[in-house]
Protein backbone atom coordinates (compact mmCIF):
# COMPACT_ATOMS: atom_id res chain seq x y z
CA UNK A 1 0.00 0.00 0.00
CA UNK A 2 1.24 3.89 -0.84
CA UNK A 3 1.34 5.96 2.19
CA UNK A 4 1.48 9.91 1.79
CA UNK A 5 4.49 11.18 2.83
CA UNK A 6 4.47 13.70 5.75
CA UNK A 7 6.29 16.48 4.45
CA UNK A 8 9.73 19.19 1.33
CA UNK A 9 13.36 19.88 2.72
CA UNK A 10 15.48 21.86 1.24
CA UNK A 11 18.94 21.68 3.35
CA UNK A 12 22.37 20.37 2.30
CA UNK A 13 17.57 20.29 3.58
CA UNK A 14 9.09 21.95 4.57
CA UNK A 15 5.85 21.91 2.38
CA UNK A 16 3.11 19.70 2.71
CA UNK A 17 3.65 17.08 0.16
CA UNK A 18 2.29 13.96 -1.32
CA UNK A 19 4.54 11.39 -2.22
CA UNK A 20 4.43 6.96 -1.89
CA UNK A 21 6.69 5.04 0.56
CA UNK A 22 5.13 1.30 0.83
CA UNK A 23 6.27 -1.39 3.27
CA UNK A 24 4.19 -4.66 3.80
CA UNK A 25 2.01 -3.29 6.60
CA UNK A 26 1.14 -0.28 4.58
CA UNK A 27 2.82 2.52 6.53
CA UNK A 28 5.92 3.62 8.44
CA UNK A 29 6.50 1.13 11.37
CA UNK A 30 5.23 2.06 14.26
CA UNK A 31 6.99 2.32 18.16
CA UNK A 32 5.88 -0.35 20.63
CA UNK A 33 4.87 -2.83 17.16
CA UNK A 34 6.82 -5.83 15.93
CA UNK A 35 7.06 -3.54 13.25
CA UNK A 36 9.79 -1.50 14.74
CA UNK A 37 12.32 -4.32 14.87
CA UNK A 38 15.94 -3.89 13.60
CA UNK A 39 15.16 -5.73 10.30
CA UNK A 40 11.53 -3.87 10.26
CA UNK A 41 13.22 -0.20 10.14
CA UNK A 42 15.56 -1.61 7.61
CA UNK A 43 13.79 -2.86 5.13
CA UNK A 44 11.32 0.28 5.76
CA UNK A 45 14.24 2.35 4.92
CA UNK A 46 14.63 0.34 1.78
CA UNK A 47 11.47 0.59 0.32
CA UNK A 48 11.20 4.17 0.83
CA UNK A 49 14.27 4.51 -0.93
CA UNK A 50 13.30 2.20 -4.15
CA UNK A 51 10.39 4.43 -3.78
CA UNK A 52 10.55 8.07 -3.81
CA UNK A 53 14.70 8.52 -4.08
CA UNK A 54 15.15 11.20 -6.58
CA UNK A 55 17.57 8.82 -8.02
CA UNK A 56 15.84 5.09 -7.38
CA UNK A 57 16.70 3.76 -10.50
CA UNK A 58 20.89 3.56 -9.79
CA UNK A 59 19.88 1.40 -6.70
CA UNK A 60 21.01 -2.39 -6.96
CA UNK A 61 18.64 -4.63 -7.81
CA UNK A 62 19.08 -6.40 -4.56
CA UNK A 63 20.49 -5.33 -1.19
CA UNK A 64 21.30 -7.83 1.50
CA UNK A 65 19.72 -6.19 4.55
CA UNK A 66 21.91 -8.47 7.39
CA UNK A 67 25.12 -6.26 5.85
CA UNK A 68 24.20 -3.62 8.11
CA UNK A 69 23.55 -3.06 11.13
CA UNK A 70 21.28 0.39 11.20
CA UNK A 71 19.31 1.46 9.18
CA UNK A 72 21.85 4.79 8.95
CA UNK A 73 24.53 2.21 8.08
CA UNK A 74 22.08 1.67 5.54
CA UNK A 75 21.36 4.73 4.07
CA UNK A 76 25.14 5.58 3.92
CA UNK A 77 25.36 2.52 1.66
CA UNK A 78 21.90 3.50 -0.65
CA UNK A 79 23.85 6.99 -1.17
CA UNK A 80 26.59 5.72 -2.43
CA UNK A 81 24.62 5.05 -5.58
CA UNK A 82 23.94 8.67 -6.39
CA UNK A 83 25.85 10.25 -9.34
CA UNK A 84 29.30 11.91 -8.88
CA UNK A 85 29.71 14.95 -7.69
CA UNK A 86 31.30 17.13 -10.86
CA UNK A 87 33.56 19.23 -8.15
CA UNK A 88 34.57 16.26 -6.28
CA UNK A 89 33.75 13.16 -8.30
CA UNK A 90 32.29 11.75 -5.27
CA UNK A 91 28.57 10.24 -5.23
CA UNK A 92 26.55 13.87 -4.82
CA UNK A 93 24.24 12.62 -2.13
CA UNK A 94 25.61 13.97 0.67
CA UNK A 95 21.87 14.93 1.93
CA UNK A 96 19.41 12.20 2.80
CA UNK A 97 19.81 11.57 6.32
CA UNK A 98 18.05 9.97 9.77
CA UNK A 99 16.82 11.61 12.87
CA UNK A 100 14.91 11.66 15.78
CA UNK A 101 11.57 12.87 14.73
CA UNK A 102 11.46 15.41 17.66
CA UNK A 103 14.60 16.75 17.53
CA UNK A 104 13.97 17.42 14.05
CA UNK A 105 10.49 19.26 14.72
CA UNK A 106 11.80 21.30 17.05
CA UNK A 107 14.65 22.66 14.95
CA UNK A 108 12.10 23.35 11.86
CA UNK A 109 9.51 24.70 14.04
CA UNK A 110 11.25 27.02 17.29
CA UNK A 111 14.35 26.72 15.77
CA UNK A 112 16.13 24.96 18.64
CA UNK A 113 18.79 22.38 18.74
CA UNK A 114 21.19 20.16 21.42
CA UNK A 115 24.71 21.12 20.88
CA UNK A 116 26.90 23.71 22.32
CA UNK A 117 25.89 26.31 19.74
CA UNK A 118 28.29 27.63 17.24
CA UNK A 119 29.92 27.01 13.56
CA UNK A 120 32.79 26.66 12.31
CA UNK A 121 35.71 26.45 9.43
CA UNK A 122 38.23 25.54 8.35
CA UNK A 123 40.89 27.37 6.80
CA UNK A 124 43.31 26.69 4.14
CA UNK A 125 46.02 25.49 6.79
CA UNK A 126 43.60 23.46 8.40
CA UNK A 127 43.27 25.40 11.69
CA UNK A 128 39.82 25.29 12.48
CA UNK A 129 38.03 28.76 13.86
CA UNK A 130 34.68 29.74 14.90
CA UNK A 131 32.61 31.52 12.59
CA UNK A 132 29.74 32.35 14.75
CA UNK A 133 28.32 31.80 18.21
CA UNK A 134 24.57 31.79 19.16
CA UNK A 135 23.32 34.13 22.09
CA UNK A 136 23.03 32.70 25.27
CA UNK A 137 24.31 29.16 23.80
CA UNK A 138 27.02 26.89 26.27
CA UNK A 139 29.58 28.44 23.63
CA UNK A 140 28.33 32.14 24.35
CA UNK A 141 28.05 31.27 27.85
CA UNK A 142 32.12 29.55 28.04
CA UNK A 143 33.42 32.35 25.89
CA UNK A 144 33.45 31.42 22.93
CA UNK A 145 33.76 34.16 20.03
CA UNK A 146 34.14 34.44 16.22
CA UNK A 147 37.34 34.78 15.61
CA UNK A 148 38.94 32.22 17.87
CA UNK A 149 40.43 28.94 16.82
CA UNK A 150 39.90 25.54 18.55
CA UNK A 151 43.49 24.13 19.36
CA UNK A 152 42.25 20.88 20.80
CA UNK A 153 39.26 18.93 22.15
CA UNK A 154 39.46 16.72 25.08
CA UNK A 155 43.60 17.55 25.20
CA UNK A 156 44.02 15.62 21.39
CA UNK A 157 45.01 18.30 18.75
CA UNK A 158 42.60 19.13 15.64
CA UNK A 159 44.82 17.90 13.16
CA UNK A 160 45.06 14.72 15.02
CA UNK A 161 42.04 14.16 15.16
CA UNK A 162 41.03 15.02 11.51
CA UNK A 163 43.57 12.33 10.69
CA UNK A 164 41.30 9.88 12.74
CA UNK A 165 37.77 9.95 13.53
CA UNK A 166 37.14 13.82 12.20
CA UNK A 167 36.22 16.56 14.35
CA UNK A 168 32.27 16.06 13.56
CA UNK A 169 32.59 12.95 15.50
CA UNK A 170 34.49 14.28 18.71
CA UNK A 171 31.61 17.45 18.90
CA UNK A 172 29.19 14.90 19.34
CA UNK A 173 30.34 14.24 22.59
CA UNK A 174 29.54 15.92 25.74
CA UNK A 175 30.61 17.54 28.02
CA UNK A 176 33.45 17.91 25.81
CA UNK A 177 37.30 20.14 26.84
CA UNK A 178 37.74 22.83 24.44
CA UNK A 179 41.28 24.56 24.38
CA UNK A 180 40.67 28.03 22.62
CA UNK A 181 42.94 30.59 21.45
CA UNK A 182 42.22 34.31 21.02
CA UNK A 183 43.13 36.40 18.56
CA UNK A 184 45.70 37.99 20.58
CA UNK A 185 46.79 34.72 21.14
CA UNK A 186 46.24 34.12 24.64
CA UNK A 187 44.92 30.47 25.06
CA UNK A 188 41.97 29.38 28.13
CA UNK A 189 40.63 25.88 28.50
CA UNK A 190 36.95 25.26 29.19
CA UNK A 191 34.63 21.83 29.52
CA UNK A 192 31.34 22.82 27.59
CA UNK A 193 28.10 21.03 28.40
CA UNK A 194 25.74 20.34 25.41
CA UNK A 195 22.14 21.90 25.78
CA UNK A 196 19.22 23.36 23.68
CA UNK A 197 20.14 26.53 21.24
CA UNK A 198 17.84 28.63 19.73
CA UNK A 199 18.57 30.19 16.68
CA UNK A 200 17.40 33.97 15.59
CA UNK A 201 16.92 33.37 11.67
CA UNK A 202 17.04 36.88 11.24
CA UNK A 203 20.16 38.05 13.63
CA UNK A 204 20.37 41.73 11.98
CA UNK A 205 19.02 43.77 9.23
CA UNK A 206 19.16 47.37 8.86
CA UNK A 207 19.12 50.22 6.29
CA UNK A 208 22.04 51.69 4.92
CA UNK A 209 22.54 55.30 3.56
CA UNK A 210 24.65 55.69 0.73
CA UNK A 211 27.02 58.42 -0.61
CA UNK A 212 24.83 60.97 -2.83
CA UNK A 213 21.02 59.72 -1.59
CA UNK A 214 19.23 56.87 -1.24
CA UNK A 215 19.54 53.68 0.93
CA UNK A 216 20.16 49.66 0.37
CA UNK A 217 18.96 47.46 2.63
CA UNK A 218 20.58 44.66 4.23
CA UNK A 219 19.91 41.84 6.36
CA UNK A 220 21.22 38.73 7.71
CA UNK A 221 19.43 35.19 7.48
CA UNK A 222 20.73 32.23 9.23
CA UNK A 223 18.53 29.82 8.75
CA UNK A 224 15.50 29.06 6.65
CA UNK A 225 13.20 27.78 9.65
CA UNK A 226 9.32 28.71 10.17
CA UNK A 227 10.39 31.70 13.11
CA UNK A 228 11.20 33.51 10.21
CA UNK A 229 8.23 33.87 8.49
CA UNK A 230 6.48 36.38 10.64
CA UNK A 231 9.54 38.58 10.83
CA UNK A 232 10.21 39.51 7.10
CA UNK A 233 6.96 41.43 7.35
CA UNK A 234 8.30 43.41 9.90
CA UNK A 235 11.78 43.82 8.07
CA UNK A 236 10.22 44.02 4.39
CA UNK A 237 7.70 46.80 5.81
CA UNK A 238 10.63 48.75 6.79
CA UNK A 239 12.52 48.02 3.89
CA UNK A 240 9.06 49.33 1.55
CA UNK A 241 8.99 52.18 3.73
CA UNK A 242 12.51 53.33 2.79
CA UNK A 243 11.96 52.70 -0.42
CA UNK A 244 14.23 49.86 -0.98
CA UNK A 245 15.30 48.33 -4.55
CA UNK A 246 18.40 47.48 -3.84
CA UNK A 247 19.18 44.90 -0.97
CA UNK A 248 21.86 42.62 0.18
CA UNK A 249 20.99 39.52 1.39
CA UNK A 250 23.69 37.53 3.62
CA UNK A 251 22.86 34.26 3.89
CA UNK A 252 26.99 33.10 3.56
CA UNK A 253 26.29 30.66 6.87
CA UNK A 254 22.63 29.61 5.59
CA UNK A 255 22.54 25.86 5.43
CA UNK A 256 18.71 25.67 3.40
CA UNK A 257 16.03 24.89 5.28
CA UNK A 258 11.57 25.12 5.02
CA UNK A 259 11.04 25.28 1.20
CA UNK A 260 7.19 27.20 2.92
CA UNK A 261 10.11 29.92 3.82
CA UNK A 262 12.39 29.97 1.14
CA UNK A 263 9.19 30.80 -1.10
CA UNK A 264 7.76 33.34 1.33
CA UNK A 265 10.74 34.85 1.27
CA UNK A 266 10.61 34.86 -2.38
CA UNK A 267 7.29 36.96 -2.74
CA UNK A 268 8.92 39.61 -0.22
CA UNK A 269 11.72 39.75 -2.68
CA UNK A 270 9.84 39.31 -6.29
CA UNK A 271 6.09 39.49 -5.24
CA UNK A 272 6.27 43.11 -6.45
CA UNK A 273 8.28 42.82 -9.99
CA UNK A 274 7.34 39.24 -10.96
CA UNK A 275 3.43 38.72 -9.44
CA UNK A 276 2.25 35.42 -11.00
CA UNK A 277 5.55 34.54 -13.03
CA UNK A 278 7.28 31.10 -12.16
CA UNK A 279 9.24 30.73 -8.88
CA UNK A 280 10.51 27.55 -8.95
CA UNK A 281 9.20 24.22 -9.77
CA UNK A 282 9.97 21.21 -8.06
CA UNK A 283 10.58 17.93 -9.91
CA UNK A 284 10.56 14.28 -8.37
CA UNK A 285 11.04 10.98 -10.39
CA UNK A 286 9.49 9.39 -12.73
CA UNK A 287 7.30 7.36 -9.83
CA UNK A 288 6.20 10.59 -8.20
CA UNK A 289 5.89 12.60 -11.12
CA UNK A 290 2.24 13.55 -10.20
CA UNK A 291 3.57 15.31 -7.43
CA UNK A 292 5.29 17.64 -9.32
CA UNK A 293 4.45 20.92 -8.51
CA UNK A 294 5.28 24.80 -9.62
CA UNK A 295 5.30 27.87 -7.49
CA UNK A 296 4.46 31.26 -8.39
CA UNK A 297 5.90 34.77 -7.01
CA UNK A 298 2.75 36.31 -5.21
CA UNK A 299 2.12 39.86 -4.47
CA UNK A 300 2.32 40.92 -0.60
CA UNK A 301 1.20 44.27 1.20
CA UNK A 302 5.59 44.39 2.03
CA UNK A 303 6.61 43.05 -1.47
CA UNK A 304 9.66 45.45 -2.03
CA UNK A 305 9.99 47.03 -5.95
CA UNK A 306 13.80 45.05 -6.04
CA UNK A 307 15.98 46.12 -8.77
CA UNK A 308 19.21 44.52 -7.47
CA UNK A 309 19.89 41.72 -5.45
CA UNK A 310 23.31 41.21 -3.74
CA UNK A 311 24.20 37.96 -2.42
CA UNK A 312 26.54 37.29 0.27
CA UNK A 313 27.47 33.60 -0.04
CA UNK A 314 30.11 31.02 1.45
CA UNK A 315 30.98 27.51 0.62
CA UNK A 316 28.47 27.02 3.45
CA UNK A 317 25.46 28.63 1.28
CA UNK A 318 23.42 26.35 0.24
CA UNK A 319 20.12 24.25 -0.71
CA UNK A 320 17.01 26.78 0.03
CA UNK A 321 19.99 29.64 -0.26
CA UNK A 322 20.51 28.39 -3.65
CA UNK A 323 16.58 27.97 -4.51
CA UNK A 324 15.95 31.57 -3.43
CA UNK A 325 18.94 32.91 -5.18
CA UNK A 326 18.23 30.63 -8.14
CA UNK A 327 14.21 31.60 -8.38
CA UNK A 328 15.32 35.35 -8.50
CA UNK A 329 18.19 35.57 -11.08
CA UNK A 330 15.63 35.60 -14.22
CA UNK A 331 13.77 38.71 -13.07
CA UNK A 332 16.28 41.11 -11.00
CA UNK A 333 20.04 41.44 -11.26
CA UNK A 334 21.38 39.00 -9.24
CA UNK A 335 25.37 39.30 -8.20
CA UNK A 336 26.88 36.47 -5.76
CA UNK A 337 29.39 38.50 -2.97
CA UNK A 338 32.28 36.45 -1.23
CA UNK A 339 32.58 32.90 -2.29
CA UNK A 340 30.85 30.22 -4.91
CA UNK A 341 27.79 28.33 -3.10
CA UNK A 342 27.67 25.01 -1.76
CA UNK A 343 26.05 23.15 -5.03
CA UNK A 344 22.77 21.16 -3.85
CA UNK A 345 19.67 21.90 -6.42
CA UNK A 346 18.08 19.01 -4.63
CA UNK A 347 15.83 18.11 -1.11
CA UNK A 348 14.58 16.25 0.77
CA UNK A 349 11.07 14.85 2.12
CA UNK A 350 10.24 13.56 5.72
CA UNK A 351 8.68 9.85 6.64
CA UNK A 352 8.26 9.28 10.76
CA UNK A 353 9.11 5.87 11.67
CA UNK A 354 9.17 4.70 15.39
CA UNK A 355 10.56 8.04 16.51
CA UNK A 356 12.56 8.53 13.47
CA UNK A 357 12.57 10.72 10.74
CA UNK A 358 13.65 9.62 7.41
CA UNK A 359 14.49 12.30 5.15
CA UNK A 360 15.73 11.05 1.23
CA UNK A 361 17.06 13.09 -1.06
CA UNK A 362 13.65 12.90 -3.47
CA UNK A 363 13.29 16.23 -5.48
CA UNK A 364 15.05 18.84 -7.57
CA UNK A 365 14.28 22.57 -8.05
CA UNK A 366 15.10 24.70 -11.25
CA UNK A 367 13.44 28.06 -11.54
CA UNK A 368 11.32 29.78 -14.44
CA UNK A 369 14.02 29.20 -17.35
CA UNK A 370 14.16 25.14 -16.15
CA UNK A 371 17.65 26.33 -15.07
CA UNK A 372 18.96 24.15 -12.25
CA UNK A 373 21.49 21.22 -11.79
CA UNK A 374 24.18 23.34 -10.30
CA UNK A 375 25.94 20.66 -8.20
CA UNK A 376 29.36 22.74 -8.74
CA UNK A 377 27.59 25.53 -6.60
CA UNK A 378 26.22 29.11 -8.42
CA UNK A 379 29.30 30.85 -9.21
CA UNK A 380 30.65 33.91 -7.70
CA UNK A 381 30.86 37.03 -9.43
CA UNK A 382 32.99 39.40 -7.23
CA UNK A 383 34.82 37.31 -4.64
CA UNK A 384 35.48 38.93 -1.15
CA UNK A 385 37.00 37.50 1.93
CA UNK A 386 34.96 36.25 4.52
CA UNK A 387 37.07 38.00 7.02
CA UNK A 388 36.86 36.12 10.77
CA UNK A 389 38.01 39.01 12.72
CA UNK A 390 35.12 41.68 11.89
CA UNK A 391 31.85 40.98 12.68
CA UNK A 392 29.08 39.88 10.30
CA UNK A 393 27.21 42.44 8.70
CA UNK A 394 29.89 45.08 9.82
CA UNK A 395 30.61 48.14 8.26
CA UNK A 396 34.29 46.65 7.55
CA UNK A 397 33.19 43.46 6.85
CA UNK A 398 34.58 42.98 3.01
CA UNK A 399 31.67 41.37 2.16
CA UNK A 400 29.36 44.05 3.16
CA UNK A 401 32.32 46.66 1.55
CA UNK A 402 32.11 44.70 -2.25
CA UNK A 403 28.56 44.41 -2.21
CA UNK A 404 28.22 48.50 -1.57
CA UNK A 405 30.79 48.80 -3.73
CA UNK A 406 29.72 46.85 -6.88
CA UNK A 407 25.96 49.04 -6.12
CA UNK A 408 27.59 51.88 -6.41
CA UNK A 409 29.96 51.80 -9.38
CA UNK A 410 28.19 48.68 -11.66
CA UNK A 411 31.68 46.74 -10.96
CA UNK A 412 33.60 44.66 -8.55
CA UNK A 413 36.50 46.04 -6.74
CA UNK A 414 40.02 44.33 -6.84
CA UNK A 415 40.56 41.74 -5.67
CA UNK A 416 43.49 41.20 -2.59
CA UNK A 417 46.38 38.81 -4.71
CA UNK A 418 45.70 35.45 -2.22
CA UNK A 419 41.90 35.76 -2.99
CA UNK A 420 42.48 36.01 -6.66
CA UNK A 421 44.59 32.46 -6.37
CA UNK A 422 42.14 31.13 -4.81
CA UNK A 423 39.71 31.81 -7.71
CA UNK A 424 42.07 30.65 -10.52
CA UNK A 425 42.26 27.33 -8.82
CA UNK A 426 45.35 27.16 -6.43
CA UNK A 427 42.75 27.26 -3.57
CA UNK A 428 40.22 25.08 -5.19
CA UNK A 429 36.88 24.28 -3.77
CA UNK A 430 37.79 21.85 -0.53
CA UNK A 431 35.74 18.01 -1.01
CA UNK A 432 32.77 17.66 0.72
CA UNK A 433 34.79 14.93 3.10
CA UNK A 434 37.08 17.57 3.46
CA UNK A 435 34.69 20.33 4.65
CA UNK A 436 33.24 18.23 6.62
CA UNK A 437 29.97 19.29 8.91
CA UNK A 438 32.08 22.23 10.37
CA UNK A 439 29.52 25.00 8.37
CA UNK A 440 26.60 22.89 9.52
CA UNK A 441 27.24 20.80 12.50
CA UNK A 442 25.69 22.89 15.04
CA UNK A 443 22.35 21.50 14.53
CA UNK A 444 23.17 18.13 13.87
CA UNK A 445 20.15 17.53 11.64
CA UNK A 446 21.33 19.19 8.13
Amino acid sequence: MRKVILVLLAMTGVVAAGCGSSNDGGGPPQVGTDECSLGAQKEFVLNVMRDVYFWNTSLPATVDLNAFSTPEELLAFLRTFSPPSPVTNEPVDNFSFINSAAADAAFFGEGQFEGFGFSSRFEANGELFFTRVFDGSPAAQAGFARGQRMVSLEGRSIAEIEAAEGVGAVFDKSPLEFTIRRPDDTEFVVTVTQAVVTIDPLPQWRVIDVPGGGSVGYVEFATFISPADAEFDTIFAAFRQAAITDLILDIRYNGGGLVSTAELLGDYLGGEVADTFVFSKTLFNDLNAGFNRTEFFARLGNSINLSRLIIVASEGTASASELVTNSMDPFVEVTIVGDTTFGKPVGQVGIEFCEKILRPTAFETVNALDEGGYFDGLPVDCPAADDLSIAVGDDADPNVVTALSYLANGACPPVPIPLQQKFTGVGAKLPVAARGTSWRQYAGVF
